[in-house]
């Protein structure tokens, strides 16, 4: 997870949560996110909570690691109770690096959940990784035990690139995995792509576009370059030795993935994702942008069940610590008001093809949409029909739109 942990309330040594949120949980759907810590090695512009072995430090180790999430795992059936959820719709491990892990492992984690609340008929299961950290037998050993969908770490095809992100892996391997996950027999496979890093060029990120949609996938994910405190991009961007991002070429970067990728045959569900059909679109990121419940375990994660929202320990020696000890590795919580769970609701809900139903919106926010929807950011056609959803110039201001439309 990025960024600084919040403040908030302090959490039960047991983790107990209030009786409504209990009640509550899974009314709109229930995921389960599983956090991997960590890397071999620290790319460049990353501040995501991942430690490499120099990092890590005592007390922690991918050895024990799986162990140590099961633990939190059995807390967590404890704290629910006999208000579990009605079933997992989907699962999604993410890091780091979660392949550093071995298979199996990542298998009795998957198992460890089936066991604890149950996997829906049609769960979805996702694993990140980075294309250098799965082999085809790897890739198979995951694909028996569950695992449907994953999530490979391209973000470009171009070697200078790459070397500017201290990306590991050779400017083919990323779409060989996915080939590679596709004979395995994974239902969806996506590549992520970062545009906009210093030095690439339009036809760099033209052949990283060209590489995604040969290599045969089912879904995109392509993300501005955004410069982060205290990483080393950041640090060689203060010294002089590169750039700053341009927001013009993100622009032109997103234009242009937009118009390669429904040329493929791709379409947008949500600002940054396309998928070539409805059931390729990343069923857990739709939970978070929809407002269900998901518990997240692991160092630094994040949960929110019934409107509370926790977060985890970011330390992984520090997890290991507590849970050994019999208690939560929560470290403090927030209970989400109205207004702060209408503003997350109109923020993340606007970024989906779906969009936001107006009449959640007050008058002032009303008044909002109708001047995006003047201003040619909304669809005229889909507003007509009562719903707020972003044209594709709309998109490249979707942060705009958001402002207008909240208090």
């Amino acid at each position: 997870m990025p960024g600084v942990l919040p403040e908030g309330e302090p959490v039960p040594r047991d983790g107990s949560l209030p009786a409504a949120a209990r009640r509550a949980v899974g009314a709109r759907g229930f995921g389960v996110y599983v956090h991997v810590p960590f890397c071999a090695s620290r790319c460049g512009y990353c501040d995501f909570n991942t430690y490499t072995a120099a990092e890590l430090g005592g007390g922690a180790s991918r050895e024990t690691y799986a162990d140590t999430v099961l633990a939190e795992l059995a807390l967590a059936g404890r704290v629910l109770g006999d208000s579990p959820p009605p079933r997992v719709d989907t699962v999604f491990v993410g890091g780091g690096t979660p392949t550093l892990l071995p298979a199996d492992d990542l298998a009795r984690i998957l198992d460890g959940i089936d066991r604890t609340w149950g996997l829906a008929a049609d769960v979805e299961v996702t694993t990140e990784a980075n294309p250098e950290s799965v082999t085809p037998e790897s890739l198979k050993t995951l694909r028996a035990a569950g695992y449907t969908r994953i999530s490979l770490g391209m973000q470009s095809a171009a070697p200078g690139v790459l070397a500017v992100l201290d990306r590991r892996h050779g400017a083919g391997r990323a779409t060989a995995a996915a080939r590679e996950a596709r004979d395995a027999g994974f239902d969806h496979v996506n590549l992520d792509l970062i545009y906009g890093t210093p030095g690439e060029t339009a036809d760099d990120f033209a052949a990283s576009l060209a590489q995604v949609v040969d290599a045969g996938v089912d879904h995109v994910s392509a993300y501005a370059l955004i410069v982060e405190d205290g990483t080393r991009l950041a640090a060689r961007m203060r010294r002089g030795e590169l750039p700053y991002p341009s927001d013009d070429v993100a622009a032109d970067r997103y234009l242009a993935a937009e118009a390669a990728l429904g040329a493929a045959g791709f379409s947008w569900y949500e600002v940054s994702n396309w998928a070539r059909s409805e059931a390729a679109a990343c069923r857990h990121n739709l939970l978070y942008w929809t407002g269900a419940d998901w518990w997240g375990l692991g160092p630094g994660a994040h949960s929110h069940v019934g409107g509370v929202r926790w977060w985890n320990v970011k330390h992984p020696a520090a997890y290991a610590e507590r849970l050994a000890a019999g208690a939560s590795p929560a470290l403090a919580r927030e209970r989400l008001t109205g207004d702060e769970q209408h503003m997350e609701d109109v923020m993340l809900r606007l970024r989906l093809a779906s969009g936001l139903p107006l009449d959640v919106l007050d008058t002032a926010g009303r008044a909002g949409a109708e001047r995006a929807r003047v201003g040619g950011l909304l669809d005229a056609g889909a507003y007509a029909e009562g719903r707020a959803v972003l044209t594709l110039r709309g998109r490249l201001l979707a942060d705009a739109v958001v402002r207008d439309l909240l208090p």
